[in-house]
């Protein structure tokens, strides 16, 4: 089912479902779960799954699942939601809002989980009906925000016998209605570093006498920093950017020990995975030159969002297919992180941007934050989006070499 019917088929399963689904989106608002801990979550998919007559699978640790729908002829085409909340208080003043203190969706992920639910719903019935040229392999993941979800979906399976995957993120940077799409890097990698150096001490009247540690530690932080941008081809964007120095007490005493920490971010893979052993080997030259020891605690985060070309045309079809002409739209790569990176390391597929904003509103927030909110009526784009998308990969999965045929968009920039 392709191009008008598929809209007419959508618009009328959202007519009988849309106020249900906004509904169910404003439940999770209301009782949002940390990574890991997302059971009654869990559980509210999986009971609506299952009605729908679906055999949903709960992940090993208890939250997230995964469930497919269709059969095993054709392709096989995943599409993830992430469904964990933010260590962050609300403070919006409207009927939904959390009733976990400290607690809140306050990065969207209660309407992706909507989203994907009434996706679900949609393909189920196509499926029923026999208009499901293949198999979608539904991912409702837990825990992105620490990272790690991603991490356990794909070890309990979730990515066997997948051919693309998809996700989208909600945007308060875009109109509602509109998507935005890109073509290779969309997010950064990130990743924290932890520096920590020692020396013998000393007194501030005497730095020759000793180390001067506090010295030393500037020019790590300064110089670093300044070291990898003639190191790696700028494109990549590795950038490293400090967020805590302590080190001392006393104003005339040198002090015998001091750390720092920060990120490291990249939209390029191979810099990525380069990225800790060139850190260390700069920092042990600095420290070496000033005759203080250097220890790097480098903890992996997740890698960089790199969209595959032709899954992106596979979202631009979508787009334009069920939610109009002009519905798709550039989007800049962010320095953000997001663990979808990692599937994307094991299949081809492509991440997506949700419009969120009511169209003319100046100011709609930010992700993030205690008042982050959305124009529900993204639910419904989001459902049209994500259907249109698992159908249109569906189709042209049947047919070999068909992406590489259609015109991409200039969504590069």
């Amino acid at each position: 089912m392709r191009g008008m019917d598929l809209r007419g088929e959508l618009d009328a399963f959202l007519a009988g479902c849309e106020s249900e689904l906004i509904g169910f989106r404003r439940d999770l608002h209301m009782h949002p779960e940390l990574g890991f801990a997302e059971y009654r979550t869990t559980q509210r998919i999986a009971d609506k799954l299952t009605a729908a007559g679906l055999l949903p699978s709960v992940l090993p640790r208890g939250t997230g699942l995964i469930c497919d729908v269709g059969s095993g002829d054709g392709p096989t085409v995943a599409l993830r939601a992430d469904i964990d909340a933010l260590p962050v208080p609300d403070e919006k003043d409207v009927p939904y809002s959390s009733t976990v203190p400290g607690v809140c969706h306050a990065c969207g992920h209660d309407v992706h989980t909507t989203v994907l639910l009434g996706t679900s719903l949609f393909l189920a019935r196509q499926a029923e009906a026999g208009l499901l040229p293949g198999r979608v392999r539904l991912i409702f993941q837990p825990a992105e925000e620490l990272p790690g979800g991603a991490l356990e979906v794909m070890a309990a399976g979730g990515l066997s016998g997948v051919d693309r995957i998809f996700g989208l993120h909600c945007d308060p940077r875009v109109d509602v209605g509109k998507v935005g799409l890109k073509i290779g890097p969309i997010t950064s990698a990130c990743d924290r570093v932890t520096v920590r150096v020692s020396g013998p001490g000393g007194h501030t009247a005497r730095p020759h006498l000793t180390a001067d540690l506090v010295f030393a530690l500037a020019k790590i932080l300064t110089e670093l920093p300044a070291a990898l941008s003639r190191r790696v081809d700028p494109r990549s964007s590795l950038s490293l950017v400090w967020g805590r120095v302590e080190a001392g007490s006393a104003a005339n005493a040198i002090p015998d020990d001091g750390v720092a920490e920060g990120t490291v971010r990249c939209l390029d893979e191979e810099a990525w995975h380069a990225a800790p052993d060139m850190i260390k080997a700069l920092l042990e030259s600095v420290a070496a030159a000033y005759g203080i020891e250097a220890q790097m605690d480098y903890v992996r985060g997740v890698p960089p969002v790199v969209n595959e070309e032709v899954s992106v045309q596979m979202l631009i079809e979508a787009a334009e297919g069920v939610l109009g002409e002009g519905a798709s739209v550039p989007t800049q790569q962010s320095l953000g992180g997001e663990d979808f990176g990692w599937y994307l390391e094991s299949v081809p597929g492509a991440f997506a941007r949700l419009g969120t904003r009511t169209p003319g509103e100046a100011h709609a927030g930010d992700i993030h934050q205690g008042t982050f909110d959305v124009d529900e009526t993204c639910i419904g784009t989001g459902v049209r989006f994500l259907a249109a998308t698992a159908l249109t990969a569906l189709w042209e999965g049947q047919r070999p070499g068909t992406g590489e045929q259609v015109v991409m968009l200039n969504l590069d920039n």
